[in-house]
């Protein structure tokens, strides 16, 4: 009778299996939207400016100077929100930083939209500069943190599709509305994410390290479906997070012990190769470079934008697939490609040949670029950072990784108009041989992530 019992129960256990399998989890896709709001954001912070920038110097009477201060203050803002966040998220939690920066970019854009001087529109523009900022670093973190393994990769790259989204929906609305509707068009998708906030769960995960053990039960609950078990993902969790229990708090200082400087040296790495590569010159001054290689500017940027989000989108699909190594590699040689081109346009105007030529590599290394960048070294180095680093670490690490990003951005788009001056094709080749190297990079340190938990990852990082 008990085996007879044990068979008839069987297919009834194994079918119950199955269902909670299948079961979809409905609450991380909407707790993605939510985070992903922010990502929006941030994308349309970077790209307020370039529509903007003639009727705002007309409207304000503001010199070249005086505007390219208002540009760059955006870079200085997000370095400060870099090296905040990471200490927001961990005291407050991921919703808690989501919530600062979403005020501060609110705060940010009134400040444009009502700004009369000078003044006014410099504080805007550094506060929507540290939203963004913050967002770059928590938007990763909260993915990777509340998804399923088997499609982390694709959920964490919507970061940089909505970031992509958001750049190329300012460029195309920005052409038929004034620089203050464009700021209050801003203040949508930092609205939707703040008040979505209020109906997502809490990531389990920093729940489970605080020691709210109840909360964090009923999170992941929340977050796999009621009919799914999480016991055993509830449990890996725990245990993980004792272990980290038993080590001191991490301070900056740490993050140079040898337990963790893998982990550290590729989220820096990373960070380094995708900004040094030349991304923010290249994206800042497209329409610049068309015009002296003499294509269109107006088509080429509207190339430029659905080219990057359409490559990004498609992306997403596959990250769990392929991997994350090889799309760094595939991108990385596509960048250097890209660049190599570019270089040599530049290099055929310079020497007065070919005429005709000039303008159609210039473009298709352009592309070439920015596809390369939007299939991999775009959203890449975010999601490896979100996996790469241990818990107890990641607050302060990621903070400081996500700054490295930021002084990069600055540095490349400060220099670039200078090293234009001194060598167009010059300044191509210098950033194909820092793609280049990026391949060698990802050769020899970069792990594949692709599949695994976090905590699977912590032991190949940090054994």
């Amino acid at each position: 009778m008990s085996n007879a019992s044990d068979d008839s129960r069987e297919p009834l256990v194994e079918k119950h299996l199955a269902e909670s399998k299948q079961e979809q989890p409905w609450m991380v896709y909407l707790s993605t939207f939510v985070a992903v709001c922010g990502s929006f954001a941030f994308g349309s912070c970077a790209g307020y400016s370039s529509p903007a920038q003639a009727a705002i110097r007309n409207d304000l009477s503001l010199t070249i100077a005086e505007f390219s201060l208002f540009g760059s203050l955006l870079t200085f803002g997000a370095m400060f929100g870099a090296i905040t966040s990471g200490p927001i998220a961990d005291s407050i939690g991921r919703k808690g930083a989501m919530r600062v920066s979403s005020a501060f970019c609110v705060a940010g854009w009134l400040a444009i939209f009502f700004a009369n001087g000078v003044v006014a529109l410099d504080l805007g523009r550094l506060a929507t500069g540290y939203g963004m900022g913050a967002f770059s670093y928590v938007v990763p973190i909260f993915i990777a943190e509340i998804a399923p393994k088997a499609f982390r990769g694709a959920l964490t790259t919507l970061n940089q599709i909505l970031i992509c989204t958001g750049v190329s929906v300012s460029f195309i609305i920005g052409t038929m509305v004034t620089w203050r509707v464009l700021a209050l068009i801003g203040l949508v998708p930092c609205a939707v994410s703040f008040l979505g906030l209020f109906c997502i769960p809490e990531s389990p995960r920093w729940l489970a390290k605080m020691g709210r053990d109840t909360e964090f039960e009923a999170a992941l609950r929340k977050l796999r479906g009621k009919k799914t078990d999480v016991s055993e993902e509830a449990a890996e969790i725990q245990d993980y997070i004792e272990t980290l229990e038993r080590l001191p708090k991490a301070k900056a200082l740490d993050l140079f012990q040898r337990r963790y400087i893998r982990s550290v040296l590729i989220a820096f790495g990373l960070m380094v190769f995708q900004q040094f590569g030349g991304i923010n010159g290249i994206c800042f001054y497209t329409s610049s470079i068309f015009e002296q290689a003499g294509f269109p500017t107006r088509l080429g940027m509207i190339i430029y934008a659905v080219l990057q989000v359409v490559i990004t989108a498609l992306n997403a699909p596959i990250v769990d697939r392929a991997g994350r190594k090889p799309l760094l590699l595939v991108s990385a040689t596509g960048l250097v490609i890209g660049c190599l081109i570019t270089a040599v346009s530049f290099y055929l105007k310079a020497h007065d040949l070919a005429h005709e030529a000039v303008p159609v590599l210039a473009v298709v290394g352009i592309m070439m670029y920015i596809a390369s960048f939007s299939a991999g070294m775009g959203a890449m180095p975010w999601v490896v950072m979100s996996e790469i680093f241990p818990i107890n670490i990641k607050g302060v690490a990621g903070g400081m990784a996500t700054l490295v990003n930021w002084f990069g951005a600055w540095a490349v788009s400060y220099t670039f108009n200078f090293l234009m001056s001194w060598s167009s094709y010059g300044t191509f080749i210098i950033y194909a041989v820092i793609n280049a190297l990026a391949i060698v990079f990802v050769i020899a340190v970069v792990p594949e992530t692709k599949g695994k938990t976090l905590e699977e990852i912590q032991a190949i990082v940090n054994p």
